[in-house]
This record gives C-alpha cells, sequence and structure tokens, in this order.
C-alpha cells in the first residue's frame, strides 16, 4: 500500500450556511474516487450554525462557557482545576465536550457538530451530486489520550468507509489466530491528516489517498462503533471521582452484625492493619455501651443522651464491647477497609452529619 497525504488549499473562511462540497470541490477539482477526505470538525460546526455568543473576557464570559459545557454534556468523567472531562450526547468523553474557542471571533464558540456521522454523509453526498467523485468522508477533531502526554486527532464521524478493521479470526505469519484486534483506521487516518491540515495554517481538509479502493457502496455504520459501552468501560470515571463514589457507597451498605460473633482476636488485627494504614498513632480501647454514649454526649454537640438515640445494631441492648473511633472524614475509610476483612460493622454518624465521631459495633 502506498498513502499519499494532500492538502487541500483554498477553503477560506466558512460561514453558517456555507456549502462545505462546493467549497471543498472546488478548491480540490483534482479529488479521485477511493480517496478519503478528512474535514476539520470545526469548518463543519461553522456552516451548520453550531455556534454560540458569549462575553469576550471576563468572569461572565466563564459562566457562559460553564452553561454551554452543562447543555452539551450528559455526564461528568473529571475534573481537575479548570479541566473538565465529560462525556457528550454523542458519546464522546473528551475536555469540556469538545467546546472550542480558537480560530474563531472571541465572542463565539465552537461546538461540535450535532451528529458527525450525518455530516459525513451530506458531504459524500454532495461531492457525489454535485461533482461525480465517490470518496470516503472523515469528520476529525483533536483529543487528548488517557496516560499518555499530547493530542491527536480522532475521527468524530465517518462516511463510506469502516470505522474499525477487524481482524479478529485472522492469522499471523506465525500461524496465531487474532482473537483481540481491532483498529480503529478512522481514528489513524484522521491523525494521518493532521499531520497535514496543521493547527494555524488554515488547512482544514486533507486528503488521503490509496487506503481505500474503492469506497463503501453505502456510508457504512458511522463512528458509534468506537464508543465503549459502559458495562466494558473500566475507567468511567477520573480517581478522584472513583474513589469519592466508592467511599459514599460504602457509607451506605447495609448493617448486618451477623448470627455468629466476630473472633475478637481476628477483629483487633483488622483494626490494626486498617488504623495503621489511615490513622497512625490511634489508640483503639475496649469499652460498653454505656460508656460510647457517654463519651459522645460528652464530645459529640447535640448528640442525644437517651438510648434511642444511639441505635448500635438490632437488637440495640445489650450490644456486649464496642469500639470508639475517633476518624474524622476517615470514617468511611475504615470501613471500606473493614468491609475487605469480612468484620461485620455498624458505623453511625452524630445527628448534624458530620464525621466527628463515630461508633463501630462489633
Amino acid at each position: 500500500m502506498r498513502l499519499e497525504i494532500l492538502p487541500v488549499p483554498g477553503i477560506g473562511h466558512v460561514t453558517e450556511g456555507d456549502d462545505l462540497a462546493a467549497l471543498i470541490g472546488g478548491a480540490a477539482p483534482w479529488l479521485r474516487d477511493g480517496d478519503v477526505l478528512v474535514v476539520t470538525s470545526k469548518i463543519v460546526s461553522k456552516a451548520e450554525g453550531r455556534l454560540v455568543d458569549v462575553p469576550a473576557d471576563g468572569p461572565d464570559r466563564q459562566a457562559a462557557r460553564d452553561r454551554v459545557l452543562a447543555a452539551e454534556s450528559v455526564r461528568a468523567v473529571a475534573a481537575r482545576g479548570d479541566t473538565q472531562i465529560v462525556q457528550t450526547r454523542h458519546g464522546f468523553v473528551m475536555a469540556s465536550a469538545g467546546i472550542d474557542a480558537s480560530n474563531v471571533d472571541k465572542t463565539r464558540l465552537v461546538l461540535l457538530p450535532e451528529d458527525p456521522d450525518a455530516s459525513a454523509r451530506a458531504l459524500r453526498a454532495g461531492l457525489r451530486q454535485r461533482y461525480g467523485v465517490d470518496v470516503a468522508v472523515i469528520v476529525s477533531d483533536t483529543m487528548g489520550r488517557p496516560w499518555r502526554n499530547g493530542l491527536t486527532d480522532v475521527a468524530l464521524g465517518v462516511a463510506g468507509m469502516a470505522a474499525i478493521r477487524d481482524h479478529r479470526g485472522e492469522v499471523d505469519p506465525y500461524g496465531n489466530e487474532l482473537v483481540l484486534t481491532q483498529m480503529a483506521v478512522v481514528d489513524e487516518l484522521a491523525a494521518a491528516g493532521e499531520l497535514i491540515k496543521g493547527k494555524r495554517d488554515q488547512m482544514p481538509v486533507a486528503v488521503i489517498r490509496g487506503y481505500l479502493v474503492p469506497p463503501l457502496p453505502d456510508d457504512g455504520e458511522g463512528t458509534r462503533v468506537l464508543v465503549r459501552d459502559a458495562a466494558m468501560d473500566l475507567f468511567s470515571l477520573g480517581t478522584a471521582e472513583a474513589k469519592a463514589v466508592g467511599f459514599a457507597a460504602a457509607a451506605t451498605l447495609p448493617d448486618h452484625p451477623g448470627s455468629v460473633a466476630p473472633d475478637p482476636t481476628v477483629v483487633d488485627r483488622a483494626i490494626a492493619a486498617v488504623a495503621g494504614v489511615i490513622a497512625p498513632g490511634t489508640v483503639f480501647t475496649q469499652v460498653t455501651d454505656d460508656d460510647v454514649r457517654g463519651g459522645l454526649v460528652a464530645t459529640v454537640p447535640g448528640w442525644p443522651p437517651h438510648a434511642n438515640g444511639l441505635v448500635l445494631c438490632s437488637p440495640p441492648t445489650p450490644v456486649g464491647p464496642v469500639q470508639l473511633v475517633r476518624f474524622g472524614t476517615d470514617v468511611q475509610r475504615l470501613r471500606t477497609a473493614l468491609a475487605a476483612h469480612n468484620v461485620p460493622t455498624q458505623l453511625l454518624p452524630p445527628p448534624n452529619a458530620t464525621t466527628a465521631a463515630a461508633t463501630l459495633a462489633l
């Protein structure tokens, strides 16, 4: 296979309502059947009117951008400082929902195309009808990647070719059957086109020649096959967000003391292991339920002094020895860790919903 990557100069400034097929076909009359046209999503969005007005600067601009981001997102994945990784309505996980402020007037923001696959199909059909040329079309945009620095272009929409080259079932030269290999060829071609287009050269369109001969007779499935199913997504949240969800889930786990009392030696060993990690130096003292109640009344403002204000387990009394634990906000971490040791627990926050103190019933 011999590939060529060809620039398409002369597109010029694109505005709402422009006919991209006419602009591209006029700038590249040399297009051939089987070429792959890589088009930057920004000019597609501009032609389709996917722009919003915002203040040029100041806090009002950021507030307006935040509102637009919320409208374009269906799920927050991670946030660090001003960077927000979200899932868009298309299913893409990307920074700021693809909202872009470059190569556009300072008072406007560019959104992703409403349906990039439909945009690719429309452009392909327009070129075929106007110029009689049968090409594949990729609508591309720039994304970051987990675990790697640097940006690269990927496909948001495609028409006229398969998004994935599936090698499963094939046999390599050593006789090994390929069972997992599925190449996202449209992403690879989008990245190849970016080598020519650049970010400052006002070259929003590139042609890759030599990959397809001929293109698909129909438009294909589009890029939806690239969006990983939620059930298969091992990294659906950022690290901090996943921890927060885990702590919240641990704090609401049902409490079941169990029919058999745990071995006190095992319990002490488990608590010591946990304390050594999250609360080094903490001293644990065996106390009775009355001692616990008295301690909580004395140390936690507003803690009810009556028995029905401190339900340790069912039945509430007698409960036997308990551990009084003072971990502050680390109570949830203690509970999660003890659950990993299969120690039945019940953590009770004080009435004011803080975690200044809590009781661990064993």
